[in-house]
């Protein structure tokens, strides 16, 4: 039996958000402790031994410790002096902060980073803060999210996805745009859902290996069905990669241009020549074929961390655009088998992996979206033959994409409609 994500950690001011906790696991929620301190008190307390021998004991013996076994099982406590006496017997009550005034009007803007905080300390990663112990399991106890790992549910899955029809008449495909950095695998996506479908893996998009996008002009993959049958109704458009600024990939000036329908099929991105009207098949008067129905955000798992700074804030400044558009918004979270040895030995270890579960939430935080909206996928590569695990991910993740263009066709309806009149 896995051991639960046990980690207790000095952060300054205010607690995680309601909303993050309630987001956790029961039993992960269970063994977050929060002991709030000013600088000074946190030195003294370390200057008396208090920081250090205690949790040096408990985290000696993680499976059989008596300490550690109460605080997994308990229900989490009203107050912070008191889920700190329910783990270790002690009436000590945190130190009130000396600068509640101050501390409060960061809050805010902080409350995020600290809610990622308390999840990359439960994940075991590398921390600064020195106030912070961790006895670290990777592996939950149950799946986060209920998924079935079964051939049934593939085949349940396909059928959902081949039989897909817009429920907008005028259009006959679903169009998804997959917008993501270079190497967040996009193209690797589309290769790798198109082989679920082909029964072998199929590289029908063209995958690359090197820090520049490989992809360079517009192109849409319409998704074949199984062998006999109809292709399907949803089309996967690749793109440029977005670069680190406005001369290095897709600009948002292009982006927008493809969402609204007016860049033609094959047309090849130069940042330098941003698409106009006199661009060459320049769609003046796109139609509802024409245009993008969802939008699908790829990051890479392996390169949350590594990625630029200023980069979160343009893609959430890109999804404002893009919602003004009335275009609903998902995610999918690549290669997390690299980051998790488990779920590269068995998928189905997807939804019970921390890791994965702390790199979801940093991805949220890095597009500015709930988790809700983000899907973990893992995509072929080296593999020859098709796994039946793999397809379930891949399938959930399209059957994910679906249901939100179809609440731009249910949603675009009265607005094309009076746009028309007018």
């Amino acid at each position: 039996m896995a051991t639960t994500v046990l980690t207790f950690t000095f952060l300054s001011s205010e607690e995680p958000s309601p909303e993050f906790l309630a987001s956790l696991p029961t039993e992960t929620r269970a063994a977050v402790v929060r002991h709030v301190h000013t600088q000074e008190a946190r030195m003294e307390k370390l200057n008396s031994g208090f920081g250090g021998p205690r949790f040096g004991i408990a985290t000696q013996d993680l499976g059989t410790s008596n300490t550690f076994a109460k605080l997994a099982k308990a229900e989490e406590p009203k107050d912070s002096a008191s889920l700190f006496k329910s783990a270790f017997g002690s009436t000590h009550k945190p130190a009130t902060p000396t600068s509640t005034v101050q501390v409060k009007q960061k809050v805010k803007d902080e409350q995020k980073d600290k809610d990622l905080s308390v999840l990359s300390y439960m994940a075991g990663e590398k921390t600064d803060n020195p106030f912070t112990f961790t006895a670290i399991s990777a592996k939950l106890e149950s799946q986060w999210r209920d998924v079935q790992w079964t051939e049934g549910q593939k085949t349940s899955l396909m059928n959902t996805v081949s039989s897909y029809t817009p429920s907008c008449e005028e259009v006959t495909r679903a169009r998804v745009l997959l917008l993501g950095p270079v190497g967040s695998g996009k193209s690797s996506f589309i290769s790798s859902v198109q082989s679920v479908f082909s029964g072998r893996v199929t590289n029908r998009a063209t995958v690359g290996s090197s820090s520049t996008s490989f992809t360079k002009k517009l192109q849409s993959f319409n998704i074949c069905g199984q062998k006999g049958e109809d292709p399907t109704r949803l089309v996967l458009c690749d793109t440029m990669g977005l670069g680190d600024g406005e001369m290095t990939g897709l600009t948002l000036h292009d982006i927008l241009s493809v969402i609204k329908g007016h860049v033609p099929e094959g047309h090849k991105f130069r940042p330098d020549q941003p698409v106009t009207s006199e661009t060459s098949g320049y769609v003046k008067w796109p139609s509802r074929n024409d245009k993008i129905h969802c939008v699908a955000f790829v990051v890479d798992a392996s390169k949350i961390g590594t990625y630029p700074k200023g980069l979160s804030s343009a893609l959430q400044q890109l999804r404002e655009h893009i919602s003004d558009l009335g275009v609903h918004q998902v995610a999918l979270l690549t290669h997390v088998d690299t980051i998790c040895p488990e779920t590269a030995k068995d998928v189905t270890q997807v939804y019970k992996s921390a890791r994965i579960q702390v790199t979801m939430g940093k991805a949220a935080a890095l597009l500015g979206m709930s988790t809700s909206y983000i899907v973990p996928v893992k995509n072929y590569s080296s593999e020859l033959d098709v796994d039946v695990n793999t397809d379930v991910l891949l399938l959930s993740a399209v059957d994910h994409i679906l249901q939100y263009a179809d609440l731009y066709f249910q949603d675009s309806t009265p607005k094309d409609t009076e746009s028309k009149l007018q």
